[in-house]
């Protein structure tokens, strides 16, 4: 049994864990309402974006459609591009996304395709490495990044073009969590390579019947138009990452504030116990001596 000092060593430490939990929750419910916000914002952009895609995909043919749109006819390689947290402390969100990715990997590799992985974040680089270190082909980390921009999703998406151009895949899908609530993150897979858009009915409302005429021609529009998508979806996963690993680090650091404090009150019952036993077990033995003489 733990001795007096020790018990009330491992109180103090507690506390200390506590006084840091309940400061860690404060500064991410802080950070949340911004990150919501951005989340919020960037999300009817990106959505009429990939209208205004399929309003105008719909009116190019497949053989003058930009590789990027068509694909390369082929789905024999997929490029995986998980993007994650730079940091732990926020419960299950990295490892809900690093298990979406996982198990499509897994999927396409039953199925005789190859595949690839870039990490976006230093957490989900650090989850798959256990079991696909040889398909992570390269790594980004926004760690020195004080508030995501546009910018640092331009980049990865660059990145991503550049390796479809020099032929190192086929299909690119894009994993992140997607925000819901403070309590709700969603694990969600996008493919942005090949673009997947379809003309739906927001799109033809968009058009609204009539029939458009482009100057330059639909095709050129497409090839700065894709780009830019995929730099826009890139930048709201971004996004969505950031407000949604807010919203579970404070969730997190709440149940651990919690979980602190009952510690504390079982450890202080404990203290008292073996204290009050302590001082009874003194007092007997200053009767018994006393009655011994």
């Amino acid at each position: 049994m733990a001795s007096l000092k020790d018990l009330r060593n491992r109180i103090a430490s507690v506390k200390a864990t506590q006084k840091i939990t309940k400061a860690m929750q404060m500064v991410a419910a802080a950070k949340l309402r911004r990150a919501q916000e951005a989340a919020e914002a960037a999300r009817p952009y990106a959505t009429r974006m990939g209208v205004v895609l399929a309003n105008v995909t719909s009116t190019v043919s497949g053989t003058d459609a930009p590789p990027l749109m068509a694909g390369t006819g082929k789905d024999d390689t997929h490029l995986l591009v998980v993007a994650t947290a730079e940091r732990g402390l926020c419960g299950g969100f990295n490892s809900q996304i690093a298990k979406l990715a996982r198990e499509h990997a897994r999927e396409l590799i039953a199925n005789g395709k190859q595949v690839k992985i870039l990490t976006v974040g230093k957490k989900g680089f650090d989850i798959l490495r256990r079991d696909f270190s040889e398909l992570i082909i390269d790594r980004v980390e926004l760690r020195e990044v004080k508030q995501i921009g546009f910018a640092n999703a331009d980049a990865i998406a660059r990145k991503v073009i550049g390796l479809f151009d020099e032929g190192q895949f086929d299909v690119c899908t894009l994993f992140y969590s997607e925000f819901k609530s403070v309590i709700s993150q969603v694990p969600t897979a996008l493919q942005i390579i090949p673009a997947a858009v379809s003309v739906d009915e927001e799109a033809e409302e968009v058009a609204g019947g009539a029939v458009y005429e482009y100057e330059p021609e639909a095709a050129t529009i497409l090839a700065d138009l894709i780009p830019r998508n995929i730099a826009v979806q890139v930048f709201r996963a971004l996004l969505e990452n950031a407000a949604g690993e807010m919203g579970a680090k404070m969730t997190a650091m709440d149940n651990a504030t919690r979980n602190a404090g009952d510690m504390i009150d079982k450890l202080s019952i404990t203290y008292n116990r073996q204290r009050q036993a302590q001082i009874t077990k003194e007092l007997i033995e200053i009767i018994s001596g006393a009655e011994a003489l």
